[in-house]
């Protein structure tokens, strides 16, 4: 069981500009929800100047809460985009003094951005690939791409019943982390997941594919775990939210982006570690997921 949280960027645009701009940091959530949840981010910001955060998605669900702070504050998002920073989460729109709203963000495809100005803050789940089944009770998939708001107000369900508890944002922008961290917590519980070994299989074998670097095939994966080509792909269709070629396909491109950021390489020589039968196709994964060259996206990290 994991004792901290993450410590890559991984998914994130810039986040050395992120960082800069914003309060960002991530909790894990108490033990008995690490099984399902990757993290907890939690986001504070007062800026001068509007701020577009980018986001290259991962093959996870997200539960938001944001607040934005004072009137005239706006929030814009890509359509079917996840991850806002949390490798994050998904940020929606919201608008108003002391506006708040809450969402369930399935797994983006695209390319998400956000523009944050004035001052609010978020607070969010990030689960781990499969973890949200066990909560949602349906297949991931009916999210995929899409954003369920959760009503304002209160703590809800997805299924409707309301929870106990405050909401894990406030106006009171003193709340401790532990504070907004046992807030989600309470959330969750009451949410009453349910244990189910196919969550727990999926939830393994998305872990595999994202640690594990020489993953570049969905049959050469299979093989070495034993499974079906179709059942790995219906377990991921409706655990995760996408199929296993997808999954391995986002996992090294954020690769990839992560590598871009971090000084001079081999495209070429990347592309063949990647699994790309050659650099131009790279290169135009790269642009279509990130929406700039590598080439370009390395110049304005650097």
């Amino acid at each position: 069981m994991r004792q901290r949280p993450r410590g890559d960027s991984r998914g994130i645009l810039d986040p050395g500009r992120l960082l800069r701009e914003v309060r960002f940091r991530r909790h894990l959530p108490a033990e008995s929800l690490r099984r399902w949840v990757e993290h907890y981010w939690l986001i504070d910001w007062a800026l001068s100047a509007p701020f577009e955060q980018r986001v290259v998605p991962h093959p996870a669900v997200n539960v938001v809460f944001r607040r934005d702070g004072n009137a005239g504050n706006s929030a814009s998002g890509s359509a079917g985009g996840s991850n806002a920073s949390g490798d994050g989460g998904n940020g929606g729109g919201g608008s108003g003094a002391g506006s708040e709203f809450g969402e369930v963000a399935g797994v983006g495809r695209d390319l998400f951005r956000i523009t944050l100005s004035g001052t609010g803050q978020v607070s969010g789940v990030q689960f781990r690939p499969g973890g949200f089944r066990p909560f949602w009770r349906r297949p991931v998939s009916e999210l995929t791409g899409r954003r369920v708001p959760l009503p304002t107000g209160r703590l809800t369900r997805p299924d409707g019943p309301v929870c106990p508890g405050r909401s894990p944002v406030t106006p009171r922008s003193a709340a401790s982390d532990g504070e907004r961290c046992r807030a989600l917590d309470a959330l969750l519980t009451c949410w009453r997941p349910e244990p189910d070994p196919l969550a727990e299989e999926a939830i393994r074998l998305a872990e595999a594919i994202r640690t594990d670097r020489s993953v570049l095939r969905v049959d050469d994966f299979a093989a070495r775990h034993d499974v079906p080509v179709r059942r790995l792909q219906r377990l991921f269709v409706e655990y995760v939210g996408v199929g296993p070629k997808w999954v391995i396909r986002r996992y090294r491109l954020q690769e990839a982006v992560e590598q871009a950021a971090g000084g001079p390489l081999s495209w070429a020589g990347l592309a063949a570690d990647l699994g790309y039968s050659d650099q131009a196709h790279l290169v135009r994964d790269f642009t279509a997921v990130a929406g700039v060259s590598p080439a370009a996206y390395a110049r304005s990290v650097r």
